[in-house]
């Protein structure tokens, strides 16, 4: 489960002990746990998290057909669509459309093991914070401290997708296309720039839905250590 990797990941980085003692026992009725239960079950949250959410964007239509994180058209393409379909060119709009959406879905599948590592990068001294914080404090700790060095990362991942389901192409065509329409201003968009920051929403929505999962729903606690970590929130809502 997402959230569980990324509010259980605020202790997991905490590697020193002395460091990582004084955030448990800071926490609201003590807690009972100790450095060795903490950083199982942040790995077993990571694990779970992606899993669950991150993984579910790696496949086709992962991005497409979820209204939550679809990438839809920035607005100098959508008079693009709209002129492509003028002409009878719909079909091929909405291929274009499509080839956004699994260009992101193929650099999320390649991209998640530098955001696993951007995750063990951050230090968790405000985890009493986040664990106590609202249902998204944890993803919205995570996109700060992750967003800028992720998306660095994530630009030359989405560069290369394109090329490799062939949205290059097709976006080379219809911007073409709609670029020899008379009475048009040509468009030239960054579509890899666009992308990459839609890739990126995508990803922090899909933790944020994990995070108030764990946090709201008892059920979704499906090991015993989950159980303890989340208790100490519980008790302050």
């Amino acid at each position: 489960m997402k959230n569980k990797w990324i509010v259980l990941i605020l202790f997991f980085s905490l590697n020193a002990c002395a460091e990582l003692q004084n955030v448990v026992g800071s926490l609201p009725q003590g807690g009972g746990l100790s450095n060795a239960d903490i950083g199982a079950g942040l790995r077993q949250a990571l694990d779970q998290g992606i899993e669950k959410q991150v993984s579910k964007l790696t496949k086709t239509d992962g991005f497409y057909k979820n209204e939550l994180v679809k990438i839809l058209l920035p607005t100098e393409l959508q008079k693009v669509d709209k002129g492509l379909r003028d002409i009878g060119l719909g079909n091929l709009a909405d291929e274009g459309l499509k080839a956004l959406n699994r260009a992101a879905e193929d650099a999320v599948k390649e991209a998640t093991p530098i955001f696993v590592n951007a995750v063990k990068e951050i230090t968790f001294a405000d985890a009493k914070n986040i664990l106590l914080g609202n249902d998204d404090a944890a993803t919205q700790y995570l996109t700060i401290k992750t967003q800028t060095a992720l998306y660095d990362k994530f630009h030359p991942v989405i560069n290369n997708s394109f090329a490799k389901v062939g949205a290059d192409q097709i976006w080379t065509n219809l911007i073409n296309k709609y670029n020899a329409i008379p009475f048009t201003n040509d468009v030239n968009p960054d579509l890899t720039d666009y992308v990459t920051g839609e890739a990126l929403k995508g990803v922090y929505t899909m933790i944020a839905v994990e995070e108030k999962e764990i946090r709201n729903n008892v059920s979704s606690r499906t090991t015993d250590l989950l159980k303890k970590v989340f208790v100490l929130q519980d008790g302050n809502k």
